[in-house]
């Protein structure tokens, strides 16, 4: 009989991001010949931008294959700091810039640069399900402030100012353009937070990956509020901008102090972000502003689409987000009608609604406590399918029968 080392507690109980999860039944259900709408993951349709495309191959061909500095390519921050300067007026240099392998590494970085055990962080519920096991990994203690749909889902600042007060307050975890919601806070939002904590041992995670995902209007860094540069990290990716998911780059700006200190953690950890993905997206930066404004009215398109066809379904709740590429309908009445949770709802319509079809998406639970009652739809299908896919909504809840015939086989999912 052979011994297993024993996993730690923090492995043992270690949550994921629920749209790979749900992406990975629905790939499954595909293979088997399900006819699946996915609208689960946050995913551009679109191919990477054309000189992204380019710079990429050449650098594999001129052998740009091996390691680089862990902080990233001096060209590749140059062109980063320059690229900032010139779209929000912040004077920063290459010392203000580190590459990670998209953003979502940073809030580990983050976590790791500023948090010791009991210290308190904000977060803002719904929220991006990898926060809670970041600050976790740190034995960080989360304090959650509830979003709401009637404040359009904007950060609420009275929590904010209780917040800071509290003996072991460290951290905010800031997330807009908001996923799930499609929230954004106003520029008024940004400047109040900035008074809160200017000056105080207050870190923020600015987490911005839908920077160029404001549909009205336009969007706002935290970082453009004076004085607290050495207090906030400032996280993109050209994930989303530039449909370069697969490349897996992103970067972080704050203070030289703090990109010092993650830049040790990228080389103890990831040695450094392959340098074709970084020229990649330098002749992105450089060359593919057009490209990716057009596809980003694109994508404001679906998300029109997707709310006006949902505001036709009764027991349906939805507003215009004023980000992202995600809508966030409230679809409590339905969930209560049949008894099921909102992402009991989701599985049900992906793999027991019809035996031929499914849509693959979210329950709002997957996003903490406040997100019960909800559903988040991505965009990232083509226009005909997202019709399909509310139509296939309209229609599945009608079939009493097999939702309960789903709870019973699935109870886990039965609203109490």
């Amino acid at each position: 009989m052979t011994t297993q080392a024993s996993l730690s507690q923090f492995a043992r109980g270690l949550s994921t991001e629920t749209a790979f999860d749900v992406l990975a039944v629905a790939k499954r259900l595909k293979a088997q010949g399900k006819d699946v709408i996915e609208l689960q993951i946050g995913d551009s349709p679109f191919n990477s931008t054309a000189s992204a495309l380019e710079a990429g191959v050449k650098a594999v061909r001129d052998g740009q294959t091996h390691y680089c500095p862990s902080i990233g390519l001096m060209s590749f921050r140059e062109t980063v700091a320059a690229n900032y300067k010139k779209e929000y007026a912040i004077d920063i240099t290459a010392a203000n810039v580190v590459v990670g392998p998209g953003a979502k590494v940073f809030e580990q970085f983050f976590c790791e640069a500023f948090l010791d055990a009991g210290d308190e962080v904000l977060v803002f519920s719904p929220a991006f399900p990898t926060y809670a096991p970041n600050i976790e990994r740190r034995a960080g203690v989360i304090v959650t402030s509830h979003l709401k749909q009637e404040n359009a889902f904007r950060p609420n600042l009275h929590d904010i100012e209780d917040f800071i007060k509290r003996p072991r307050a460290k951290a905010i975890f800031l997330n807009s353009p908001h996923n799930p919601t499609g929230g954004v806070a106003t520029e008024g939002d940004l400047k109040a937070i900035a008074d809160l904590i200017r000056g105080k041992n207050i870190a923020v995670f600015a987490d911005e990956p839908y920077n160029h995902m404001v549909w009205s209007g336009k969007h706002h860094p935290l970082l453009a509020q004076p004085g607290i540069i050495d207090q906030v990290v400032a996280c993109y990716t050209f994930s989303k901008s530039y449909s370069m998911s697969g490349w897996r780059l992103g970067y972080a700006v704050s203070s030289p102090r703090v990109i010092e200190s993650i830049g040790k953690m990228i080389n103890t950890s990831l040695s450094c972000v392959p340098p074709i993905v970084q020229l990649a997206g330098e002749a992105a930066l450089k060359n593919d502003d057009h490209e990716r404004d057009e596809v980003m009215q694109r994508f404001k398109k679906k998300v029109e689409l997707l709310v006006s066809e949902l505001k036709k379904v009764e027991g349906v709740n939805v507003i215009m987000p004023a980000g992202t590429f995600y809508v966030f309908p409230n679809v409590a009445p339905i969930c209560m009608k049949l008894g099921i949770t909102s992402h009991g709802l989701a599985m049900f319509l992906l793999e027991a609604a019809d035996d031929h079809k499914g849509v693959a998406c979210l329950g709002g639970e997957c996003f903490g406590p406040a997100g019960r009652g909800f559903l988040r739809f991505s965009c990232a299908e083509p226009d005909d399918r997202l019709v399909q896919a509310v139509a296939f909504l309209v229609e599945a809840v009608k079939r009493t029968d097999r939702v309960a015939k789903y709870l019973e086989l699935n109870p886990k999912y039965r609203l109490q």
